[in-house]
């Protein structure tokens, strides 16, 4: 798996059903998801998040400029948006981008298509917050890895970085699965069997690699699990300041 796989799936997942891709719930594939019922999903996690974020004393001072990384349909930035001056949405999926245009409820959002396997477009020091969910695991791991250095970059000193990252599959029959069965096979059970439009790769940060990544740069405030997801994937969601 490359990016070049990256953005093919999610170009199609963007085509077919792009809110159920962004957040599978039951009863939402198909284009069943209600627009403002898929945007409060965003407001109740960021709230939660920046709350967390200040009581650990990590807030910055102000957020001017904020960064979502993965932005998909802009779930989780128009959420951003109400906290923040501006926030870009940069997501690799056309369609996405196109959706999360579509349905920006808000006067502040730019949304941004990168295909690079960096955010060379983005100066040092640009955001105050760096926000991210259900994005790194997706990716092959050295991307992941890459795109969470070029957080840490883009990220002024005193700037928060909150990411949310697949840490395990759980012991569930699908967790299991995840952690066993050939990849090839995974994905032809994705596409054929569960009727996705395509399929979904799946990739584990655990907690030491998060810290490795970042530690050049970052001061990691907190690691807290997330279950908001539920799935076949234990969440953690992390909490740094840059020094």
């Amino acid at each position: 798996m490359d990016l070049g796989d990256v953005q093919r799936d999610w170009t199609r997942l963007g085509q077919e059903d792009p809110l159920w891709a962004v957040l599978i719930k039951p009863g939402t594939k198909g284009g069943r998801w209600d627009i403002n019922d898929f945007l409060s999903t965003g407001r109740d996690e960021v709230d939660a998040a920046l709350e967390h974020l200040t009581r650990l004393g990590g807030m910055p001072a102000r957020l001017d400029q904020v960064l979502d990384f993965g932005s998909g349909a802009g779930r989780l930035t128009q959420a951003l948006a109400q906290h923040a001056g501006h926030v870009t949405g940069v997501d690799i999926s056309p369609p996405m981008i196109e959706t999360a245009q579509r349905i920006d409820q808000t006067d502040n959002c730019e949304f941004v298509l990168n295909q690079r396997a960096d955010l060379a477009m983005f100066d040092d020091d640009t955001f105050d917050l760096v926000y991210s969910s259900l994005v790194l695991q997706h990716m092959p791991e050295e991307a992941a890895h890459g795109f969470l250095r070029e957080m840490c970059r883009v990220l002024r000193p005193g700037g928060a970085l909150v990411v949310q990252v697949a840490t395990t599959p759980t012991r569930s029959f699908k967790g299991m699965a995840f952690k066993y069965a050939p990849k090839p096979f995974l994905r032809w059970a994705q596409t054929r069997l569960l009727g996705y439009p395509a399929p979904m790769r799946m990739q584990a940060v655990s907690d030491a690699q998060f810290t490795r990544t970042v530690a050049d740069k970052m001061t990691v405030l907190d690691t807290v699990a997330d279950d908001s997801y539920g799935g076949h994937w234990v969440y953690h969601r992390h909490y740094a300041t840059k020094r």
